[in-house]
């Protein structure tokens, strides 16, 4: 058998070409085009800084309406493919960033991260969300979109830890296996973590997305 990886860059790295794989599914479609439209409602005429951008999907979105938009991903085979990208040079700008070392100037007033929280484990999110309210600030916007878990359409978690994050196991085209962090919060669960540092907090539950807006304390 393969070895286990857990390292969650290098399962990026190892399926960059297939990263865009699911914002071609038939059945979210609906789902994509209606946070699309959220998404850039919620950003209009705000500088923005992206986290785990990815291939750059949300970002042209973002860019439809926001005056700026930093996108930074901490993995260079992502950030090639959303160079790749037809996105607006004058709005967008790309950066190596890893998210858990944010250290940027106070020049943003929202910040946005499409499929990333799950990833974030629950003892690394006090520490994430202050370095996030650091550099938007007081009454900043945090964007979040991610994943429902649903029996038919989802992989099974495979495991879960003493902190209450679950992983999931992925078998790769290259046989490689790879153990990730998913975790898959309820609104219940994302009020109350939020609660003590956001206000106006909104979330949008989708079939297999769901969509939270809030601004920083």
């Amino acid at each position: 058998m393969s070895t286990l990886h857990t390292d969650l860059s290098a399962y990026y790295t190892s399926r960059a070409a297939i990263s865009d794989n699911v914002y071609a599914q038939p059945d979210r479609q609906q789902e994509f085009a209606i946070l699309r439209e959220r998404a850039a409602a919620l950003v209009q005429g705000q500088n923005v800084l992206e986290l785990a951008c990815g291939s750059g999907y949300w970002t042209g979105a973002l860019a439809e309406t926001a005056s700026f938009v930093l996108a930074t991903d901490n993995n260079p085979l992502m950030l090639q493919a959303a160079q790749a990208r037809d996105l607006p040079q004058q709005k967008v700008q790309l950066a190596q960033i890893d998210a858990f070392e944010l250290d940027l100037a106070n020049d943003y007033s929202a910040c946005f991260a499409g499929f990333f929280w799950a990833h974030v484990k629950r003892e690394q999110q006090t520490d994430l969300l202050a370095r996030i309210r650091q550099i938007v600030g007081k009454d900043g916007l945090l964007i979040l979109i991610d994943d429902n878990y649903l029996e038919e359409d989802t992989a099974p978690v495979a495991r879960t830890d003493a902190e209450g994050n679950t992983y999931q196991i992925e078998t790769l085209a290259d046989g490689e296996r790879y153990e990730y962090v998913k975790n898959f919060p309820t609104d219940s669960a994302l009020r109350k973590k939020f609660a003590g540092v956001a206000k106006d907090i909104r979330i949008l539950r989708l079939q297999h997305t769901w969509l939270l807006s809030c601004r920083l304390k």
